[in-house]
C-alpha cells in the first residue's frame, strides 16, 4: 500500500509543467525494474486512469513500453513475461532495446596479458595442498608499442566480443515473434559506467565512444515513434 500511495502521488499529484503554459515536459520516463510486480501495474493504472483511460482523448497520452533485455534465455524469459503483460493491460510496446549486446572497444584500449604457465610461477595455497597461479604478466606496453611500430592503422579500430552470447534467434527474433520493433543492441562500453559514476552526459563527453552511435539511434527511434507535438508523450 505504501508504494502504490507513493507512486499514485507521483503520477498523480505532481505538476509536471513546472508553470508553463504548454507544458514543462516533452516526455516522462519511468524506469521501472525487471519484472511484472504489483509496482508496474499500479504505474500503468495510475497513467492510464490520470490520462483519461485509453489515452485517445485530448491532451498527454500514455506513449507505451520501451523494453530492454540482455540476449541470453534467463532475461529473456522474463521479458516475454513483461510483453505479455503489456499485451493484457492494453500498453504498447514501443521497442525492444539489446543491452549489454556485447562489449566494444578501441584496440589502443585493451589490455594485454601473458600467461604464467611455468611451474616456478606457481604457489602454494592457505590449505598446502592447492597451487594459486600468481597472476598472468601485463604485457599491454610491449604489445602496443609493437602494433605502433608495425601496424598503427588497427590501434582505432573496434573490436568485440559476446559477453552473454545470445540464446536461439536472441532479442531480435523474441521482439520479431511478439510483432514489435527490434530497435537494436546498445554494447557494453567502460565510458558509459564511467558517465553513471561521476554525473557527466555520456554522448557529450565521450562522443567517440564505442556506445554512443548505438544509444543515439535508439534515441532516435523513439522519437520517431514518439514525436513530439501539442500533446506530452509518456515513456514507461
Amino acid at each position: 500500500p505504501r508504494k502504490n500511495g507513493m507512486i499514485g502521488q507521483f503520477l498523480t499529484e505532481t505538476n509536471w509543467t513546472d508553470g508553463e503554459e504548454d507544458g514543462g515536459l516533452d516526455y516522462l520516463l519511468i524506469d521501472t525494474p525487471p519484472g511484472t510486480s504489483d509496482e508496474h501495474i499500479s504505474i500503468v493504472q495510475f497513467l492510464q486512469g490520470a490520462l483519461g483511460g485509453d489515452g485517445q482523448g485530448p491532451g498527454p497520452k500514455l506513449g507505451g513500453a520501451l523494453v530492454v533485455t540482455t540476449p541470453e534465455e534467463v532475461a529473456m524469459a522474463d521479458v516475454r513475461k513483461e510483453l505479455n503483460f503489456c499485451v493484457k493491460t492494453k500498453l504498447p510496446v514501443i521497442g525492444i532495446v539489446e543491452n549489454m549486446s556485447s562489449f566494444q572497444t578501441k584496440m589502443q584500449d585493451l589490455t594485454f596479458l601473458k600467461p604464467r604457465l611455468h611451474d616456478n610461477n606457481r604457489e602454494m595455497g592457505d590449505n598446502g595442498d592447492t597451487t594459486v597461479n600468481k597472476g598472468d604478466e601485463d604485457c599491454t606496453d610491449h604489445v602496443l608499442n609493437t602494433i605502433r611500430e608495425k601496424c598503427p592503422e588497427i590501434l582505432d579500430v573496434l573490436v568485440s566480443a559476446n559477453v552473454f552470447p545470445p540464446s536461439g534467434t536472441g532479442p531480435s527474433g523474441m521482439a520479431a515473434s511478439f510483432g514489435v520493433p527490434y530497435f537494436g543492441g546498445i554494447p557494453l562500453d567502460p565510458n558509459l559506467l564511467k558517465s553513471c559514476e561521476e554525473g557527466l552526459c555520456f554522448v557529450m563527453n565521450f562522443p567517440g565512444s564505442a556506445a554512443v552511435r548505438h544509444l543515439n539511434d535508439v534515441v532516435d527511434k523513439v522519437v520517431a515513434a514518439l514525436p513530439v507535438d501539442d500533446d506530452d508523450m509518456m515513456v514507461e
